[in-house]
């Protein structure tokens, strides 16, 4: 697994170990999962150390810098590509360069894919935007989809924004809607695809099983939100008031082009995961909201 030592990969690794699986992350900083998992799970620093006598049946890659941590300067930019499109296109020919290779590929990718799109209603099947994480992600789900011709099962991940009690979007919201600075983002009227983290893992752990799955899934649950409905209903979860508004103008004079990520979105339906009958356990806001807020 690349990426597992954020929010998803850490909720994999603990997931796939009380599956019985046997998991090696690979990190810059090895040392760190290693003492993270009390050495239960192995880790590696580099992709040359993936040596022909150590053999893997699936690979998660997650890796990535968090996109909107940061100004989109040019170098910030390439990091961000590097990270992701350059990243995955040597893991992909190291894959393709072994003897025995993996059966499948789990490869990270977002619902940013989509671009902004209003209130068009997006599956599987639509088709990219075209502003840069549209691209980027358009890229880095090419990259990834090259192991098919490697005879691999390559599956692509849409993740939308999950929600957790360890972290991510929550974390960066709950304390300000505790201190009654909850704001609406913008005209409110942006839509927010959400999953639980229960439901992501869930999900992961079912395309594992499945040999007919491959090619993208939207990891978001049923029932999308409108920017407006999320922040009244994380109000309403927390008993906190939520009048505030961050206008557009202002987001976009601080964030600066990434500001698109707040102020636009895109509604994402699971149509491929549905139809093939999974059941999702949070499928309203309010449930998973106060599952994550409980847990908190």
């Amino acid at each position: 697994m690349t990426g597992g030592t954020g929010l998803i990969g850490s909720a994999l690794c603990a997931a796939l170990m009380d599956a019985g699986h046997q998991v090696t992350v690979f990190s810059r900083k090895p040392a760190g999962v290693t003492k993270k998992w009390s050495g239960a799970v192995a880790a590696v620093s580099r992709l040359d150390e993936w040596h022909e006598q150590l053999d893997f049946d699936v690979i998660i890659n997650l890796a990535g810098e968090p996109i909107v941590d940061a100004a989109w300067t040019e170098s910030r930019k390439k990091a961000l590509w590097d990270s992701r499109v350059t990243f995955t296109g040597n893991l992909v020919r190291h894959i393709a360069a072994r003897q025995r290779r993996p059966g499948l590929l789990l490869s990270g990718s977002a619902i940013g894919y989509y671009g902004d799109r209003g209130d068009e209603a997006l599956n599987d099947l639509s088709g990219p935007g075209n502003d840069f994480a549209a691209q980027l992600c358009l890229a880095w789900e090419q990259e990834a989809s090259r192991a098919a011709d490697a005879g691999v099962r390559v599956c692509l991940l849409r993740t939308g924004l999950v929600l957790s009690a360890n972290g991510g979007l929550l974390k960066r919201m709950v304390l300000p809607f505790k201190l009654g600075l909850g704001a609406r983002l913008g005209s409110g009227r942006q839509w927010m695809s959400w999953i639980h983290i229960d439901d992501y893992v869930a999900i992961v752990m079912q395309l594992m099983a499945d040999a007919n799955a491959q090619g993208a899934f939207n990891m978001t649950a049923p029932q999308p939100e409108t920017n407006r409905a999320f922040t009244a209903t994380l109000a309403g979860v927390l008993s906190r008031p939520a009048w505030l508004v961050a206008p557009s103008f202002l987001l976009t004079w601080v964030m600066g082009a990434r500001a698109i990520l707040l102020t636009g979105g895109q509604k994402v339906l699971p149509a491929r995961l549905q139809s093939g009958g999974f059941q999702f356990r949070y499928e309203r806001l309010d449930d998973a909201l106060r599952a994550c807020c409980k847990r908190r």
